[in-house]
């Protein structure tokens, strides 16, 4: 079974978290556009060098040369069987653009992990980092996390834990207000489509896994899925 997916979900959802780990179950790629943006920086493709120049201008990347990069991921080996879209669409454009790039190979499933606000503040304020090597905290044993932070050191390297600067609460509103400012038009393009699902991103990371492959193979197997 050919299982596409895209992964939206505001910050703090844990949409990177859960595609990761249906990518790794269902054993097809997770596709981070950050990732590939990078790599076709390093790899010196041709749309990668189109990104490297306007990147060193100090612009970000638009609509089509991020398109022109997935679609070139997506042109590889191993996405032959599926693959997990985490980044991608951004915009209705992007979707627009998308969608003759995966027409034919099977149904797009796209899931929305939706999580309320507050929990989301709660969530992002509570994220650490290493102040050394800036790695994510993980949680640890059980009970680790509950210790106090100045308590706490990063498992990469042995650092202390901070904060993020970006996940201070008046910080972490305004991201969420320009997230949804932006993706509510995307959301609601997908959302006519018999493949859209919404899951509880609000439940226990395990619980969501759970729910993500029971609405996945729903999707993949009605109508539109077959």
């Amino acid at each position: 079974m050919v299982l596409n997916l895209i992964m939206l979900g505001s910050p703090g959802a844990g949409k990177g978290t859960q595609a990761e780990r249906f990518a790794r179950t269902r054993g097809i790629p997770k596709i981070s556009t950050g990732d590939i943006l990078r790599k076709a920086v390093d790899a010196g493709t041709g749309v990668g060098l189109r990104a490297r120049a306007i990147m060193e201008r100090g612009e970000l990347v638009g609509d089509d040369v991020m398109t022109a990069i997935v679609r070139e991921r997506l042109e590889q080996p191993d996405t032959r069987n599926g693959f997990v879209l985490d980044g991608f669409p951004r915009t209705v454009a992007q979707a627009v653009a998308l969608d003759p790039i995966v027409n034919g190979r099977g149904p797009l499933i796209v899931l929305h992990i939706v999580v309320p606000e507050l929990e989301l503040v709660r969530r992002l304020g509570s994220r650490l980092i290493c102040a050394n090597c800036g790695a994510d905290a993980d949680p640890g044993p059980p009970g680790e996390s509950a210790q106090p932070v100045a308590a706490r050191r990063c498992r990469r390297c042995g650092g202390p834990l901070v904060q993020r600067a970006d996940d201070r609460e008046a910080i972490v509103r305004e991201r969420l207000r320009v997230y949804h400012r932006e993706t509510e038009p995307l959301v609601e393009y997908y959302r006519r489509r018999p493949t859209f699902r919404v899951v509880d991103g609000a439940q226990a990371p395990d619980r969501v896994a759970a729910e993500v492959a029971s609405v996945v193979d729903a999707a993949s197997s009605g109508p539109a899925g077959k």
